[in-house]
């Protein structure tokens, strides 16, 4: 939701807004749970944006007024905020922090918890019939608001799983002694992670940049996929010879790294890397992404590491919910990761926690450096394509859904019938097609966005050249669609796209 920003006609998340739903939060959460309101605690963090501390104030104010304990923990990270629902002391009844993610400054918006987890599409769409609806139980005496510390020990919650986990033989209490690690937080609410977690660990984090909070992230995009936001890590990595660095998004739920070479952490790389630890510790497990990682991801978890490659729809709620889904139906399943960072482990609750997936890689850096190996060797074997790209095509049919449906059941057929493709089944969402002619050699997906009046469309090719031929192929039979902008898919068409979460 757009905040206070860039104009008055712009704002639709304003204080009013924030204390009406924070009102119905109390409601539904006291009906969720069958309690009285005045016995529930209820905790608020916020990252770095501009538009944040007044947001806040009234979002804390409307739950107060619902007779409800408040827990202000200032500057937090999203991961921090559904821990506090699930660590002995604390045990909020419910969380909310207010985060736009990568998104530009002037965005701001709300995510909600419970122990159970994150809000999904069906309780968001009950939490806002109760806001718009009519008077919401209010309490005859307001609870308090308290400021709280969550954050110390949601930091030391970090430090002790890198201790045991890296389990030094000489340095017990500081594994981390002898590395050099740069951390980028993007000017977001990650620059805990330098001072609290990896300094009391004996890490040196000379080179760590744009740690202070500042919610207009003059510096770069805060967002661990974009190529400004890696190339300025690395950067930082190769001047300060670092061994590691590593990069969060404004709240911390997402992150990325870079290796001593310089070898960017992201992307599939990074999700080969996450699935050759867990795979390691439990072998055969299922590894739940989202859809648009590639062919050779899908040959390294399941020849090079005996895992069972499960691609799903793309939405980070989405691939969470659906390895919750196959563990309950006794397909064990260990990690759901999207390849733009979000990445949920079954050891730590399914949390997409970027600050513990930087943890599991700085346990691997000390096991590695013990035993005389490379980081990267853990994904030696992962066959990445010559050539990879992103186009989003516009659609300007009023029902852009039904329209770009339509063109996903067309192409699906055409490709049927097309020398040289073949529809992969069970893609979840949209039409995914192997392009098998030596020309090509690669794949694409066609999918619908969920929110946004867009199609995107991935195309990778193992061989030079291979994009431009199976883009040439399809702007030829796309073009029979009057509503759809293929402009991406002209003469500029290899320059970079903008990545991240959006569209979905």
């Amino acid at each position: 939701m757009p905040a206070q920003g860039v104009s008055a006609a712009d704002v639709n998340l304003t204080p009013a807004v924030m204390r009406r739903l924070g009102l119905a939060f109390v409601d539904w959460l006291a009906r969720s749970l069958g309690r009285e309101a005045a016995g529930l605690t209820v905790s608020t963090g916020r990252d770095s944006r501009i538009s944040g501390p007044p947001l806040m104030t009234a979002l804390m104010e409307g739950m107060a007024s619902g007779g409800v304990r408040v827990l202000d923990f200032g500057m937090a990270s999203t991961p921090a905020m559904f821990m506090s629902t699930v660590t002995p002391g604390f045990a909020c009844d419910g969380a909310v922090m207010l985060t736009a993610s990568h998104l530009p400054s002037h965005r701001n918006g709300c995510k909600f918890f419970t122990a159970t987890g994150g809000f999904n599409r069906e309780d968001i769409t009950e939490l806002l019939r109760l806001a718009q609806g009519g008077d919401l139980p209010s309490a005859d005496a307001p609870g308090a608001i308290v400021t709280a510390d969550f954050m110390t020990v949601y930091t030391g919650q970090l430090v002790e799983r890198i201790r045991e986990g890296a389990a030094h033989p000489e340095h017990p209490n500081q594994p981390l002694r002898g590395l050099r690690i740069v951390v980028d937080a993007g000017n977001g609410a990650g620059g805990f992670f330098a001072g609290d977690v990896l300094e009391p660990l004996g890490a040196d984090t000379t080179g760590s940049q744009f740690l202070e909070p500042d919610g207009s992230f003059p510096n770069h995009v805060p967002n661990p996929e974009h190529p400004e936001a890696m190339a300025s890590l690395r950067r930082a990595v190769l001047e300060h010879r670092a061994d590691l660095g590593i990069i969060f998004d404004p709240d911390v739920d997402r992150a990325a790294a870079v290796d001593a070479r310089g070898h960017e952490i992201n992307r599939n790389r990074l999700v080969a890397l996450a699935a050759a630890m867990v795979l390691r510790e439990h072998p055969g497990s299922t590894i739940v992404t989202d859809s648009i990682t590639s062919d050779g991801l899908t040959d390294f978890i399941e020849r090079d590491l005996g895992g069972v490659h499960h691609r799903f729809r793309r939405g980070y709620r989405n691939v969470i919910n659906e390895a919750l889904r196959l563990n309950a139906q006794g397909q064990e399943c260990w990690l759901a990761i999207e390849t733009s960072g979000h990445a949920a482990l079954k050891e730590n609750h399914f949390l997409d926690d970027g600050a513990y997936l930087m943890a599991m890689l700085l346990i691997e850096l000390a096991r590695a450096r013990s035993e005389g190996r490379d980081l990267g060797a853990l994904i030696a074997g992962l066959r990445e394509p010559a050539e990879s790209r992103e186009h989003r095509l516009g659609v300007s049919a009023p029902d852009f859904g039904v329209y770009g449906n339509r063109v996903i059941d067309a192409l699906r057929a055409r490709a049927a019938e097309e020398p040289g493709w073949a529809v992969v089944p069970n893609t979840h969402e949209g039409v995914r097609v192997a392009c098998t002619a030596p020309e090509e050699s690669g794949w694409f997906l066609l999918r619908l966005s969920l929110h946004d009046p867009v199609m995107p469309l991935n195309i990778e090719s193992e061989v030079a050249g291979g994009v431009d031929r199976i883009t040439g192929r399809l702007r030829a039979f796309l073009a029979g669609f009057e509503n759809l902008d293929l402009d991406a898919l002209g003469p500029d068409a290899g320059a970079p796209a903008p990545v991240g979460d959006p569209p979905r």
